[in-house]
């Protein structure tokens, strides 16, 4: 199978998902090697889950066509407003005409309520449908582990306790979600975006859409969910589905974490071909998320030998992850999933069966220009989110163009952020990554002053004596002097 192509979606048992005790099984082996095989050619792959799960399920699903369907079309302030602010924060109904869905999120820990203050009577069975689907994300999170190499429980800091401690809030989310409603009006605007085998599709304006989340897993009451494979094409990955089964693909946060080598998935869901359908198309939609307290580091990644690009070299704090905006044109499949299979001895043990390129666990050394500044912008973040961790503010960075008129007002949005925290004056309040270079290691001298003399030094004492004779050029900003080494 070295190098082959699957030739449909990875289907795979849950229970043989589940780790245990001592060496893997067989049937543990086999089950991994489909999946991550899966993940990396077609970025999804069918999950079947035990029987009463499915019932469990379908019975959700049942739950969702009622409660859409008696609801009445939705005001103004009931539309989502999808503000990247508020992600972990969701909780209720909402409504998009844009993409002609309707959405109704189960958060453990909120409660949801409708604006006259009355309480909304959700869906049936959403506590455990959460709970089941939360639990298999896990396990697909410790077999995709599993395939890299990954010491077990290696996303456990990043993940929400179990169960919730008092007062804690889930980052995990349920969203109960119902596409192209026939009484769901306001939604005119549709673009169409393909036309496959004679039929016409229609989508709504989602183009170039990725989940943020390390684990999504679906389960519909009927076709549509398309994504986009290794080769660029767009595949009906819920054509094929029995009562039992749901799919499942990786998100952005996942890719983070592993310093790409799990390439995310980019859904599409279609909205068309559903004349005669009084309920639209429902869905269970259960999203893996990061806690937002965590940070998304590669630490584990590079103690299993993998090689980590730059870009993947400086932990990001979730909070920031989530709400920056990320480009799907940077995305792409830079690496596989090892694969694993059976040997013919009676020990079988783990054979990769994908070549891994050369020198993946080495990583070209950055100059030492590149390197200061990476360091800068590392400590000056550690060192705003300790000040703000113990304030107990929450940090909401500006962007770079609106703050420099931010700095000029005597009431701006992030003044008393910058005063509580010390900001230097006359500096804009966005994110350590978003600052001029130059200004990173100036900036930080507030914060440590004479960081930057002693890591002239470590850098002087990174140079061997056979590198004398070449130049470093390094520029630093320090209390308004440049300083040339040579």
């Amino acid at each position: 199978m070295a190098g082959s192509v699957m030739p449909s979606l990875g289907r795979i048992r849950l229970t043989d998902l589940i780790a245990s005790e001592g060496l893997p099984s067989d049937s543990y082996k086999i089950s991994v090697s489909t999946l991550t095989q899966s993940l990396a050619q077609y970025s999804a792959a069918i999950i079947q889950l035990p029987p009463a799960d499915g019932a469990l399920l379908r019975s959700g699903l049942e739950s969702a066509r009622l409660f859409f369907h008696q609801r009445p079309y939705p005001p103004a302030d009931m539309v989502h407003s999808n503000d990247s602010r508020e992600w972990c924060k969701t909780s209720g109904y909402y409504a998009d005409p844009q993409l002609w869905q309707e959405t109704y999120d189960y958060r453990p820990g909120l409660t949801p309520s409708e604006p006259d203050a009355g309480m909304e009577i959700p869906p049936a069975g959403l506590p455990d449908i959460f709970a089941v689907l939360g639990k298999a994300a896990r396990d697909i999170l410790d077999a995709i582990s599993f395939s890299l190499n990954l010491r077990s429980f290696s996303f456990a800091e990043v993940l929400d306790n179990i169960p919730l401690r008092t007062r804690e809030i889930s980052s995990s989310v349920l969203s109960v979600c119902c596409h192209s409603r026939p009484s769901f009006q306001g939604a005119h605007h549709h673009n169409l975006t393909a036309q496959e085998d004679g039929q016409l599709v229609m989508f709504p304006d989602q183009e170039n859409q990725v989940d943020k989340s390390l684990i999504t897993l679906v389960k519909s009451d009927r076709a549509g969910l398309h994504i986009k494979d290794f080769q660029g094409r767009w595949i009906l990955v819920d054509a094929d589905l029995g009562p039992q089964d749901a799919i499942v693909y990786p998100g952005l946060a996942l890719y983070q974490a592993t310093a790409g080598y799990v390439t995310p998935a980019q859904p599409r869901t279609e909205t068309g071909n559903l004349q005669g359908n009084m309920f639209g198309r429902c869905s269970l939609v259960f999203k893996l998320m990061a806690r937002s307290m965590a940070s998304l580091s590669c630490s584990e990644m590079r103690a299993a030998g993998h090689g980590v690009e730059a870009q993947f070299q400086i932990p990001i704090p979730v909070d920031d992850f989530m709400q920056r905006p990320h480009s799907t044109d940077q995305l792409f499949t830079k690496h596989n999933f090892p694969s694993y299979t059976l040997q013919a001895a009676q020990d079988a043990s783990l054979k990769p069966l994908m070549k891994r390129r050369k020198n993946y666990a080495r990583c070209k050394p950055l100059p030492p220009s590149k390197r200061l500044r990476l360091e800068a912008q590392r400590v000056l973040k550690e060192r705003v989110q300790e000040i703000a961790d113990k304030k107990g503010i929450k940090l909401r960075f500006c962007n770079l163009k609106e703050c420099e008129g931010h700095i000029q007002s005597l009431d701006s949005p992030c003044g008393n952020i910058r005063m509580e925290i010390g900001w230097p004056p006359g500096v804009p309040f966005v994110h350590p990554h978003d600052l001029p270079n130059k200004a990173k290691l100036g900036f930080l001298e507030a914060y440590e002053p004479g960081w930057t003399a002693s890591q002239q030094d470590m850098e002087l004492s990174l140079i061997e004596p056979g590198q004398a004779s070449q130049q470093y050029y390094l520029l630093i900003q320090s209390h308004e002097k440049y300083i040339i080494m040579f």
